[in-house]
């Protein structure tokens, strides 16, 4: 046999090896990671309607006025701020700058369930759940996310403080808590408006993990629902101190 067949053999039996073993390396039995998703709090707020030229849109949209806003003057509730809204990236503590599910322990552990996390970074979940919460409650002209290339009349600054599930309490499942602390500001100057906590609490119904996401989505929506309402509270407090200098 030629040198040039020995040398052919030899790289077809050494591909065909090299193939086996690779092939049994990368088979794995491991269970696939699963990926939970939170949606933002439930909203019956309408949006603001779109009128035809001509028809009073144009002079409603110059008040300030919408579907939402009228009802709102009927039944008491406060109208439209009328004003931009811009959310900072959210802050995180330590040990929560991640995608992990964190779990609290006993003598002051912190863990995550394996196999389980959230899309992205808590930072980022909460920021998505913010802009949406926010949008929602129609208090707003427009709220834009930190990533907006437009400008915006407030700034609000989100830093999450809790986002665990805490082991540490008795009962059949964990305690869920969501704390943030926030800022908001006019946007021009960074004129601090008021600083304020939003947070929420809510117990797993189990000690398995679809019932402790739910125990997140309770506790985020309540936190994040005191945190629109807050934020529309103390603009709303700002302008009427202002006018009243004035």
């Amino acid at each position: 046999m030629s040198r040039a067949r020995l040398a052919a053999c030899g790289v077809g039996v050494l591909c065909a090896a090299l193939t086996g073993g690779c092939g049994g390396v990368l088979r794995s039995t491991a269970r696939p990671e699963q990926v939970y998703y939170l949606r933002a709090p439930s909203t019956d707020s309408a949006q603001p309607s779109v009128s035809a030229p001509g028809d009073g849109g144009e002079a409603a949209a110059a008040l300030g006025l919408h579907e939402g806003g009228a009802r709102g003057a009927a039944d008491g509730s406060p109208r439209p701020l009328g004003a931009s809204l811009r959310v900072g990236h959210p802050l995180t503590g330590p040990g929560l700058d991640s995608s992990h599910i964190m779990l609290i322990q006993a003598d002051h552990r912190m863990n995550f369930f394996a196999g389980s996390r959230w899309p992205a970074p808590v930072a980022d979940v909460i920021e998505a759940l913010a802009v949406e919460t926010l949008r929602g409650s129609g208090d707003w002209s427009s709220v834009e996310d930190s990533t907006s290339p437009f400008p915006s009349d407030y700034l609000v600054q989100v830093a999450v403080r809790r986002f665990e599930a805490d082991y540490t309490t008795p009962g059949g499942g964990p305690e869920v808590h969501v704390m943030l602390d926030c800022i908001i500001g006019r946007r021009e100057g960074r004129d601090v408006i008021a600083t304020f906590v939003a947070s929420g609490t809510a117990r797993a119904a189990a000690n398995r993990l679809s019932d402790v996401v739910s125990a997140f989505e309770q506790a985020a929506d309540s936190a994040l629902t005191a945190l629109s309402q807050q934020a529309a509270q103390a603009v709303r407090a700002a302008r009427s101190a202002a006018r009243a200098a004035n």
